[in-house]
């Protein structure tokens, strides 16, 4: 009979081993196909913006409008796939602390949801750009103030996305660092520069003028999660799990 159960025992866990490995493949393979997304969006879309004058900004989105729908194209294919992301990182720890876990899980979808929404802000006031006669319909004060007002939520609810972004990153890199899944340093890097990023999207919302030198605190995180899904990808998580308890404990 103790054989008969520590059998059952040994398949469940062979299979847990193998759900949570496929998770952390998942995890890697989201991690690099996010990044990449985003920074295509980002890349494609900051080639239309010239500093100082929206009214040129949207002369060039007309002119590119194909390409200009590429880019925040990317930005929502980035923002539908942080769900698989979130999702694969959740069924990777979830055994090491699952209410953690699961608050990570939610703000990465809140994250997710709110770029979705600024995709949709996006396309919406694409109307106003490509729509017959509607760039002739406005003043150009009056079109400049109603740009103006569009970057405005753009960077607010890039900021605000962000910001649910480290939060959920701070507990999964954590929770990371907990277990044996990434290297100890690798899951050190990646908290740290999870805490950089409310830095910066704080200092953004307050101070905008200081944007510009603030966006380099990205690159921490940018790294650490190339880094991870490097990891994860190649090495799954078969070779991992929860830090071992002290003895005695």
């Amino acid at each position: 009979m103790n054989s008969q159960c520590m059998g059952v025992a040994d398949m469940t866990n062979s299979a847990v081993d193998r759900s949570q490995d496929g998770y952390a493949r998942l995890a890697g393979f989201m991690y690099l196909f996010v990044d990449s997304a985003y920074l295509a969006g980002l890349f494609i879309i900051s080639r239309f913006h010239v500093a100082g004058s929206v009214v040129e900004t949207a002369h060039r989105i007309v002119a590119s409008e194909p390409l200009y729908r590429i880019g925040v194209s990317c930005l929502l294919v980035g923002a539908l796939c942080t769900v698989f992301l979130a999702a694969g990182l959740y069924g990777t720890v979830q055994a090491i602390d699952h209410r953690l876990a699961l608050q990570a899980l939610v703000f990465r979808v809140v994250e997710a949801t709110v770029f979705a929404v600024v995709c949709v802000l996006n396309f919406a006031f694409l109307q106003i750009y490509v729509g017959p006669g509607h760039l002739n319909a406005f003043g150009a004060s009056q079109l400049s103030a109603v740009l103006s007002v569009r970057t405005a939520a753009g960077i607010a609810g890039f900021n605000v996305a962000a910001i649910f972004f480290s939060m959920g990153s701070v507990l999964f890199f954590y929770l990371f660092l907990r277990s044996t899944y990434l290297p100890k340093a690798l899951s050190a890097a990646g908290l740290f520069g999870s805490l950089l990023v409310p830095i910066v999207c704080f200092g953004s919302l307050i101070a905008p003028r200081a944007a510009t030198w603030l966006f380099f605190g990205w690159m921490p995180i940018g790294l650490a999660e190339i880094a991870a899904g490097l990891w994860l990808l190649v090495k799954g998580a078969a070779a991992g799990g929860p830090e071992p308890a002290p003895a005695g404990s």
